[in-house]
């Protein structure tokens, strides 16, 4: 059955549970015309991934798409183009990504790891069970107010319009504080750290707060991020309603899990909603996080504009508003540290990535260099 069979009406097609609009339509249609079939990668692994398709799912080979660059690897929630006759089949195109939530890789190249793409709401657990880690919150929340546009992430011209994936901060297992005060404590000192970002208890033992958040992810794309433990699958398999995904009881000395989930799965909600569900992060390296530095911190940058001097270190200047925010206790220290911190980490990977980017680009026009006087030299042979 063709992809035409299903286009008239996006409402009623196949792949509208997982998250198909007309704009997806739009964007395809070259594709269509092509004889490929649209679909969504709900899975990748060894150079496989699984693509959900007008015609059920299918098992593809991602090689056909740019291996060799780590922001082109296929991964779970693209929308792509696959041949389905092909033999094996392989994906044949990504379409351009909307968002996405890049972390940078532990390599020297300092290359940018994609870990989903075409979100809208990018939740970041935060475990109950352990004290809270407000440095490794703000690391996230910078990276998810980050969350990059298909222009950057498939080159000019090839973006989808404007796109924001939303954060929200979930505190799980938050029956283990059963305290009511406690609790509305640690929600406070969250919201403090993540401004403009809804902070919402819940606990997958009583079903607190699932209902509110079913209620956010019931529209468009969510992916679920955060370390180890902090109760991901668990609440995967209770806003599914079943036990699809394998959990693990976490240590009790730190709480943490030990990565039962090893592979990005989508998963269609029944009551409305695509979820991604990610393997703990054991470290959250910036990628390309000024923007999000910015609004994390947006309390130290408004400050800033008060300073004396507008290069302001914030350091032993005079007629500082920072430093004296902090002297009144109006700006807490260690959000200072924190601020600096992530801020000399994103301009450290900023130029590596520039000088990366210029070494391949010298080594390209090298190579390029070597293949003209090879076919200069090849034409001049002939000519004798």
């Amino acid at each position: 059955m063709s992809f035409h069979d299903f286009q008239a009406s996006v409402p009623s097609h196949p792949l509208a549970p997982y998250g198909w609009d007309d704009a997806w339509a739009d964007a395809f249609t070259p594709y269509a015309e092509q004889g490929l079939l649209p679909g969504r990668v709900v899975r990748v692994d060894r150079g496989q991934c699984d693509v959900v398709t007008p015609g059920g799912t299918l098992r593809a080979d991602t090689a056909f798409v740019v291996p060799r660059d780590p922001m082109r690897i296929v991964c779970t929630g693209d929308w792509v183009a696959v041949d389905p006759d092909g033999d094996p089949r392989f994906v044949r195109t990504l379409l351009p990504r909307r968002t996405a939530f890049v972390r940078s890789t532990s390599s020297q190249r300092s290359e940018g790891q994609v870990l989903a793409t075409n979100i809208d709401h990018i939740v970041i657990c935060v475990s109950l069970a352990v004290e809270l880690d407000l440095g490794r919150l703000e690391r996230f929340l910078a990276l998810a107010m980050s969350s990059t546009e298909g222009a950057a992430l498939l080159g000019p011209g090839q973006g989808a319009g404007r796109y924001e994936a939303q954060p929200v901060v979930l505190l799980t297992k938050a029956d283990l504080v059963p305290d009511t005060v406690t609790l509305s404590h640690l929600v406070q000192d969250v919201e403090r750290v993540a401004p403009g970002v809804q902070v919402l208890p819940v606990s997958s033992s009583t079903g607190g707060g699932v209902d509110v958040f079913r209620a956010i992810v019931s529209g468009g794309t969510s992916v679920l991020l955060g370390i180890s433990g902090a109760g991901k699958s668990t609440l995967a398999n209770t806003l599914l309603g079943t036990d699809v995904m394998e959990v693990r009881a976490a240590r009790d000395v730190d709480g943490k899990g030990r990565h039962t989930t090893t592979t990005r799965n989508l998963l269609v909600l029944p009551g409305g909603g695509v979820l991604i569900d990610t393997p703990g992060l054991r470290g959250v390296g910036l990628w390309d996080a000024g923007t999000g530095v910015g609004q994390v911190f947006s309390e130290i940058e408004e400050l800033a504009r008060e300073c004396r001097f507008h290069d302001c270190a914030h350091q032993a200047e005079p007629g500082c508003a920072v430093l004296g925010a902090i002297e009144d206790g109006s700006l807490a220290e260690r959000r200072l540290d924190s601020y600096r911190k992530l801020l000399r980490e994103n301009q450290r990977i900023a130029a590596k990535t520039d000088a990366r980017l210029r070494s391949e680009t010298l080594r390209e026009w090298k190579r390029r260099g070597a293949e003209g006087r090879q076919a200069m030299a090849m034409k001049r042979g002939g000519a004798r």
